[in-house]
Formats: structure tokens, C-alpha cells, sequence
């Protein structure tokens, strides 16, 4: 019974520790931005799991990175993509990391956006 109890207790932990999605690319250089302008990357992921799933929420590092994202269900093998906009509002190099959190899925995909702000 204990090593039911135990292989149960193993299935859940490890339950969803796997990633749900396939990306593209996870990171994005930008190279040198001009100042005071806005920029994006797109980052396609495809759903590799054999269950819809939709997009919990998109967390950034901070407020110039502002994410636009699907809000609608992804069925199995279907493709989506995550828009991140960076506004260039400080002078210099930057380095941001977006954290995406599926519904089917425990832990964040991260992704991860740079460049160097020139005037």
C-alpha cells in the first residue's frame, strides 16, 4: 500500500514538469534600438501535448516590455504566437525575460528579449 501511495504521490509531482510546447526561438536580440521608439519580436510556439491548453497569463520584468498573446483555446499540433513589444525609453543595454504560463503546464516557459539602446 505504502508503494502505491508513493508511486501516486511521484505521478503528481511529476505531472506537468514537461514542457506542453514547442518554440521557435526563446530568446531575441534586437541589436541597437533607437531611443524613444517602440519594437517587437514574435516568439511561435506549437502545442505538442495531446490537449488543447490556453495561455494563463504572460508575466514581463518589467513595464517596457508589454505582451500581446492569443486568448483563445490551442488544440494538439495547432501553432500561436506571443508578441512582445519593447518600448525604448532608456539609454543603453537591456536584457528582459517573459515568463509564459500554459494551462496545462506547473511551470513557466521563459523567454528572453535584448538589445542596447542608442540615441
Amino acid at each position: 500500500m505504502r508503494i502505491l501511495g508513493l508511486l501516486l504521490l511521484l505521478a503528481i509531482f511529476f505531472q506537468g514538469n514537461d514542457s506542453v510546447v514547442s518554440w521557435d526561438k526563446t530568446d531575441h536580440d534586437f541589436g541597437e534600438l533607437e531611443y524613444g521608439k517602440y519594437t517587437y519580436a514574435t516568439f511561435v510556439f506549437t502545442n505538442v501535448s495531446n490537449e488543447p491548453f490556453t495561455i494563463d497569463n504572460v508575466r514581463t520584468s518589467c513595464g517596457c516590455t508589454a505582451p500581446f498573446y492569443p486568448e483563445r483555446e490551442i488544440p494538439p499540433q495547432d501553432t500561436g504566437h506571443i508578441v512582445i513589444e519593447y518600448d525604448s525609453n532608456d539609454i543603453g543595454e537591456f536584457g528582459k525575460w517573459v515568463k509564459v504560463y500554459f494551462s496545462n503546464q506547473r511551470k513557466a516557459e521563459k523567454l528572453y528579449v535584448e538589445g542596447n539602446v542608442v540615441e
